[in-house]
This record gives C-alpha cells, structure tokens and sequence, in this order.
C-alpha cells in the first residue's frame, strides 16, 4: 500500500438512505458474527447507498466468507435489473460484533481479492456501538486512499417511513437463508481489538 497516497481526515462522506442504514444496524445486531453484504448506489452519485443486499456466506466472530457463486448470481441479478457495476460492485460493507469498526487482516485479503480487480471500491464497517469506518480506494495507478465520514440522509425519512413496518420480517428472513455461522465462535480477538481500540480512544476508527 506504499504506492497510494492516504488522506488523514474524511473529506468525502458515504450517505446512506434511511432504510439502507436501518437495515445495516440490524444485521450488525441480529447475531454473534460479522455480517457481510454489497450495497447499491444511486447511479449519479456513487457514495450514496440507496441498498443493501447480503448473500450467501459464512461467518465468524472475525470474519465474513462469500460464495463465490453466490456473488456471480448477485451480480446477475443486478444485471438483469438494469444496473451498472459501479452501483453494485463497489461498496463492500460489513459488520463486527465488538466494538472495534478497524479492518482486521482477514479484512484487507478480501477486500484486495474481491476488489482489487475494480477501478475504485469501499470498504465500510460498522460495530455493534456505532462506530464506523470507511475507505475510498483507487486502484489505477498512481492510486489514492480516501477516508470516508458517514451520514445518513435522514431528511429522506419522510418517504421510507411506511416501508419500515413490512421489512422487520424481510430482514429476518434475508438474514437466515444467508448467514452460516461457523462452529467454535472465538471471541477473544474481539475483546482484545475492542480492549486495544478503547485505549487508543477510538480515534483510529470512527470518523
């Protein structure tokens, strides 16, 4: 990563609809593992999530694993939806179930394998007491790190209100026909992440 150039405080923001951010804080609590999922971006503006899907995977307390095929039906999907790669293979999102929100290792292989490939991606994390972190990052030469604030478009509400009622259930069921999780769940990494994270006073994470 010495080649990209890293911005020290966020001057972008990623901006989340209502909806998509509700459902990301279920996922982020509704079990003991990390939970993975692509968002869906407003076509003129690639830092607005306007969806969020997850697919079949299997997860840890450290770490989330695709399907491959699962990811190659997802992209078909969104194909066939009429959409362009750039609102659906980009921003990679994920949860951790401690309080830490910072990219574990496991967390840069798979970004690197999975997105590597892309002219621009994101990774985004949330954790189980709201802090987040986000990285804009360009992979053309010469490349470029950007990190990323976090908002949520709440003036938005007014228009997905009604929608809340009927997603509970959705969500629900979205979450158990595609969440594995693995045997043996270690959660001591968690708990010395969350112990290193509260004493460097989180200011390694959130933005």
């Amino acid at each position: 990563m010495n080649r990209y150039l890293q911005r020290r405080r966020p001057r972008r923001r990623l901006t989340f609809t209502p909806l998509a951010y509700l459902k990301l804080q279920y996922l982020c609590h509704r079990g003991p593992t990390e939970v993975g999922a692509f968002a869906i971006t407003s076509l003129r503006q690639p830092l607005y999530i306007e969806e969020i899907h997850t697919i079949p995977q299997h997860n840890s307390a450290i770490s989330v694993e695709f399907d491959d095929n699962a990811i190659a039906d997802y992209f078909d999907q969104c194909v066939e939806r009429g959409l362009k790669p750039a609102q659906f293979a980009r921003v990679w999102l994920h949860s951790h179930p401690g309080e830490c929100p910072l990219p574990s290792g496991t967390d840069e292989e798979t970004f690197e394998r999975v997105f590597g490939v892309t002219d621009w991606a994101v990774m985004a994390i949330i954790s189980r007491s709201s802090h987040f972190y986000g990285r804009l990052q360009l992979n053309r030469t010469p490349g470029a790190i950007c990190r990323l604030a976090w908002q949520v478009d709440w003036a938005n509400w007014p228009t997905q209100m009604e929608k809340l009622s009927s997603c509970e259930e959705a969500w629900n069921e979205e979450y158990h026909r595609n969440v594995n999780p693995l045997p043996g769940l270690s959660h001591t990494l968690v708990q010395q992440l969350d112990q290193w994270y509260a004493f460097s006073g989180g200011k390694h994470g959130s933005s």
